[in-house]
């Protein structure tokens, strides 16, 4: 082993649950608005296949402007949760800097870009998706739930080019935070960015904003076909 987590910020206090054999891919799954990495990590280890490491950041408090500036854990600024809402470009790019930090601090470490999934809830599904669309490394594959593309806007010409980028997007069609439409507008959007086929779009009838266990079985069934195929 190489590289120092003190020297990626938001590793220094990640929460990590080691594979049980030799780790040969990572996921980096990212929380939701005023969560922690904690909030998932146990809810990744009964879905974790032997050679899979998952790694739970920590977003820092900052204020956030849609809950009256109040310090929470965010990825970045949120002023509203509308595809027309005003957007933290900078917050936005700084957070997938960040993240794009941890995939290449792996990369020293042995696990290759290609061998890395991003995932993520909520806010941390959108900024995935943003991260591993824009970085310029090669991914194995994302899987967003509940969740938006930040920045739509500036796609695809924002986007680093990697067209077979696997996606897989899950939505509750209850959910009133983050509404499904706006989940299959997105889907729209990427069919855009990347080649179509790499997009699967799920919902979940009687879902809200949140998971359920058929969301993450499907997860789990994904993260092995994508990450047992490369």
């Amino acid at each position: 082993m190489c590289g120092n987590n003190m020297s990626v910020p938001l590793l220094a206090e990640a929460v990590t649950v080691s594979g049980m054999e030799k780790e040969t891919a990572a996921v980096i799954f990212l929380h939701g608005l005023g969560d922690s990495g904690h909030g998932w990590a146990d809810t990744l280890t009964a879905i974790q296949l032997p050679h899979v490491k998952f790694i739970c950041p920590h977003a820092p408090p900052i204020p956030v402007t849609l809950n009256m500036k109040s310090m929470m854990p965010a990825w970045f600024d949120l002023m509203g949760l509308s595809p027309n809402s005003p957007e933290d470009e900078s917050g936005i790019k700084k957070a997938a800097e960040n993240i794009t930090a941890i995939i290449e601090h792996e990369a020293k470490n042995g696990i290759p870009p290609n061998r890395i999934m991003l995932g993520g809830f909520s806010q941390g599904g959108a900024l995935s998706l943003y991260t591993a669309l824009t970085c310029q490394h090669q991914l194995a594959g994302v899987v967003a739930l509940s969740c938006w593309l930040p920045l739509h806007r500036n796609f695809p010409s924002a986007s680093s080019g990697n067209k077979n980028l696997p996606i897989l997007q899950c939505h509750g069609d209850m959910d009133i935070m983050i509404p499904v439409q706006f989940g299959a507008m997105t889907a729209e959007k990427l069919k855009n960015i990347v080649n179509p086929q790499m997009i699967t779009f799920k919902t979940y009838p009687g879902l809200s904003h949140s998971s359920c266990p058929q969301v993450l079985l499907f997860q789990k069934q994904k993260f092995h076909w994508i990450l047992n195929c490369l």
